[in-house]
């Protein structure tokens, strides 16, 4: 008897899943979203200039390379329609429960319950966790938020209806985000006051458009867009990913940063305040060739005194006040609180919060002893600083589809306990060689200092670790 599968998110992850599932013949599944539409990150993350560092061509489906992206690196509202093309191709939309968002997911003995807000439990035989990492906003304790007289939001939750044109406007935040967004506000807004807490290692962002011809040569010369995008990920393996280990490209990556502040940032008071003084890699490094020059401008004011307060006009500092009628939080995710708010229970009534009090973990970032048929995508430990995350959740998913054949008949698989503790060694010791060990803070690592967010190793190395499950790693329950 073919499994019935539960896959909870309909984002890159959760849509590779249902593809894969239909590919294969199997199309007893569902999937819940919580929204009102697919896309998951690339949905809710709407804001101004939106987009992504890793390469079109990289940041795609193996099966679907998809010769129609019309730039270099994707903007969100191209990687959504990818999406979207996905979904209607491989006809997994009408199995899509849009609205649904699940609270509560029971191994019950036998099967697993998946509740929805407001619904009845259903059962399932297999439940595959697709929420990401990226998902659930973060905002700032910050003292007065709710006396502010003006809008105020967070970039993932940005408001399209409140026009910045003419405004004086203040972004709480450096990041990744905050950095694609701050040049198209700079260019409308009357005032911009940047509130930066760490600068970060920026590097150029060599981005272009894809005229006609080179989209028609993707379509119709056989292997050029297959052998372009293995030299994208064969650059991104061969030279970010050393810079990441202490290798041999950690001073190139350092020299090239600075080199991009000196040659954009002509002021000297200025660069100093963006010069990182941690070493490249420890957070994420943006890729961006707009961020520099917008701070730059007369308009735009850097201020790295820590906030005391929010006002009802504004944003104070120890030092001076900052008048302003508009908030932006670019303050990142919740990204090491992994599942939540789901309450996940597993066997004899272990919840999966209370077994990841120390931080989670989960045996190649997708099992968890005692929650039997239970996969995570995008789970603990397989965010990369590097490369395409799309490699990994392919991974992911072909690793759980070879776990299916060992499913059928209402059979169910666990990993071992003690697989977890030497995968958990194993680990810890790579985790050790890499650059966002002691004395680097990022999004990266719990409160306590404890990474639980990105893989230590090479990615052709998590390939051949997810190829198969290994039989010694799992048992039946």
């Amino acid at each position: 008897m073919t499994p019935k599968v539960a896959i909870i998110g309909a984002g890159f992850g959760g849509l590779c899943m249902a593809i894969r599932l239909e590919m294969a013949g199997i199309g007893s599944y569902t999937v819940f979203e919580k929204a009102d539409g697919l896309g998951g990150t690339w949905r809710d993350n709407s804001y101004p200039g939106a987009g992504c560092d890793i390469p079109s061509h990289l940041y795609s489906y193996s099966f679907e390379k998809y010769a129609s992206w019309t730039r270099r690196y994707p903007e969100q509202p191209e990687i959504l329609a990818y999406l979207e093309h996905c979904a209607d191709k491989y006809g997994v939309r009408g199995k899509i429960k849009f609205n649904a968002e699940v609270t509560d997911a029971a191994f019950d003995g036998t099967r697993w319950q998946v509740t929805t807000g407001g619904g009845e439990p259903e059962a399932f035989d297999v439940v595959v966790m697709s929420v990401g990492q990226l998902n659930r906003p973060r905002l700032p304790a910050i003292p007065g938020m709710d006396d502010f007289e003006g809008a105020a939001f967070h970039s993932a939750r940005w408001d399209h209806g409140h026009d910045v044109t003419g405004r004086r406007v203040a972004v709480i935040g450096s990041g990744s985000s905050a950095a694609q967004l701050i040049p198209r506000v700079a260019e409308r807004a009357e005032r911009l006051t940047v509130f930066q807490r760490t600068p970060n290692w920026v590097i150029p962002k060599p981005d272009a458009e894809f005229g006609a011809g080179a989209r028609l040569a993707f379509r119709y010369v056989p292997g050029l867009q297959r052998a372009y995008r293995e030299w994208i990920y064969r650059y991104a393996e061969g030279t970010l990913y050393p810079a990441l280990a202490g290798g041999w490209s950690r001073d190139l990556l350092r020299k090239r940063a600075l080199g991009h502040l000196r040659d954009q940032v002509p002021d000297p008071e200025l660069r100093a305040k963006l010069t990182p003084g941690y070493p490249p890699g420890c957070k994420r490094v943006i890729i961006d060739s707009a961020f520099y020059p917008a701070l730059s401008r007369d308009n735009v004011e850097v201020v790295t005194e820590p906030i005391s307060r929010i006002t009802p006009k504004g944003v104070e500092t120890a030092r001076a006040p900052y008048e302003a009628d508009t908030i932006v939080y670019a303050t990142g995710f919740r990204a090491t609180e992994f599942l939540s708010p789901i309450r996940v229970t597993g066997r004899a009534g272990r919840d999966l919060a209370e077994q990841w009090a120390g931080g989670p973990e989960a045996y190649l970032g997708i099992s968890v002893p005692h929650f039997p048929n239970l996969f995570l995508l995008y789970g603990p430990n397989t965010n990369l600083g590097h490369n395409s995350i799309v490699f990994m959740l392919e991974c992911q998913v072909g690793h759980v589809m070879a776990c299916l054949p060992h499913l059928s008949g209402g059979r169910r698989l666990e990993v071992r306990p003690e697989a977890m503790a030497a995968w958990r060694t194993q680990l810890d010791a790579a985790m050790a060689r890499m650059v966002w060990g002691d004395g680097c803070q990022s999004w990266y690592k719990t409160a306590e200092g404890r990474v639980t967010n990105n893989w230590p190793g090479p990615t052709p190395l998590y390939r051949r670790l997810t190829a198969r499950p290994p039989r010694a790693a799992y048992r039946q329950v």
